[in-house]
Order: C-alpha cells, then sequence, then structure tokens
C-alpha cells in the first residue's frame, strides 16, 4: 500500500505540473453551459445566469425539505442518494485515504487518470482510467452537517447546476491546496467553471448553517417551553 501511495504522489505531481497544457485537451464544458451563458463585450463581461439562480432555488427548497424528512439521521441520507443510483462507500480511514488524491469525505465527482484508478483501488472497484461521481464516507458516525453539506453538492449536481465537471472541479481543489497564482493562468471558460464551482460549495455551506441554526432555534424553543413556558 505504501508504494503504491509513493507511485500515486510521484505522478500527481507530474500532473499538477503539467495540468494548465491538459487543460485544453479535457476541458468538457465552455462559458456556455447548460444554464448559464457568457457574453464577452467591448472588454466586459456579462453572465447571463437566470435560469442557474432558478435551479438554485429549486434545488435549495428540496434539499431543505428531504433533509427535514430524514430527522437528523445522516444514514437515511445515504440511503437516498444510493436509491438515486450513485454508489456510495463506508470505508476506514476515509478521510486519509482521500487525502492522496486531495478529495475529501462525501461528494466523489468524476475523476481521471491515476486518480481514478486510485480511487477504483481503495473502493475495491474494477480499474478504470475513469469515474462517476460516488459518495465515499469512514465507516461509523457521521456529523450531520458536514452530511447536509455534501448532500447539498451531490443533488445540486444530479439537477445539472454547473461547476462539477472535472476541470472545474480540478481547479476548484487546486485552488484550495495551492499558493499558486492560479487565476492569473486561467482562460475565460476556465474562470467561468471555477467560480461555478465556488459557488456550488458557498450554497452547500450556507444550507449546512440554515439547517443548524434551524435545529438549535427548535430545540431552544422546546427547553423554554419545558422550563415553565418563557415568551419565545
Amino acid at each position: 500500500m505504501n508504494s503504491f501511495k509513493k507511485f500515486i504522489y510521484f505522478f500527481l505531481e507530474l500532473q499538477e505540473k503539467s495540468l494548465k497544457k491538459r487543460l485544453t485537451k479535457y476541458l468538457e464544458r465552455s462559458g456556455a453551459n447548460s444554464t448559464s451563458k457568457t457574453v464577452i463585450s467591448n472588454s466586459a463581461t456579462l453572465t447571463i445566469n437566470s435560469e442557474t439562480e432558478k435551479r438554485i432555488e429549486i434545488v435549495k427548497k428540496n434539499v431543505l425539505d428531504i433533509v427535514r424528512s430524514v430527522h437528523n439521521d445522516s444514514n437515511k441520507l445515504l440511503d437516498y442518494i444510493e436509491s438515486k443510483g450513485t454508489k456510495v462507500f463506508k470505508i476506514d480511514n476515509a478521510d486519509k485515504l482521500l487525502s492522496v488524491i486531495k478529495e475529501e469525505e462525501g461528494l466523489v465527482t468524476s475523476l481521471e487518470g491515476l486518480e481514478a484508478l486510485y480511487l477504483c483501488f481503495i473502493t475495491s472497484m474494477p480499474l478504470s482510467l475513469k469515474t462517476k461521481p460516488m459518495f465515499i464516507m469512514r465507516d461509523g458516525e457521521i456529523d450531520f452537517y458536514y452530511m447536509v453539506h455534501q448532500f447539498y453538492k451531490w443533488y445540486a449536481l444530479s439537477m445539472n447546476l454547473p461547476g462539477f465537471d472535472f476541470i472545474s472541479q480540478k481547479l476548484f481543489k487546486i485552488s484550495l491546496n495551492s499558493d499558486l497564482n492560479l487565476i492569473s493562468n486561467l482562460n475565460l471558460e476556465e474562470m467561468v467553471g471555477l467560480q461555478e464551482a465556488i459557488h456550488r460549495d458557498k450554497e452547500a455551506t450556507e444550507i449546512a448553517l440554515v439547517v443548524a441554526q434551524n435545529t438549535e432555534g427548535a430545540q431552544k424553543a422546546l427547553n423554554k417551553i419545558k422550563n415553565g413556558g418563557a415568551s419565545i
């Protein structure tokens, strides 16, 4: 296992160095995606994303409805994800294993190359140089609010919100784990994709906070009632 990890580290380092050259080859979607359109005029960029905004509101509402229905049970959210055709894995030390390829527990979007090969290895799937989105968590208790954060991103992906294609997610991970001046090296399409990936992560955080606040608020109200019916 250690030799395999060293092998992966070596080639991932080579991939990082050559990422810019590979972007054009792997770019799967342009700045004009299914719900957003980028227009350039007089050196100004106008992003028309009304359809994206509509979908975001639908995703937020649906996620909150689903989360309320499971009564703070992370495993029920995992069951829901699996029922929709996404593979779900529970693996010992999942966080440490995923950190090798700079992934986190939860939603792992489509991967390519040696990262996909490594993912197949740790999940015992048939070896492949390309993987579909999947959900990977450690085998044990799952923090519910973290689960909500990851569930939102999975649901947004299933609703075809932009920002989840291979290149956008690759750039997003690099932006989190690197001190490189990433933006100065990107073209328009890449910047739009990175921006969308950042938006999806921010929305997921906001939804997790809403759920946490609502849960804590409800508990405080219940405590007040139990303690003598104080004004709420």
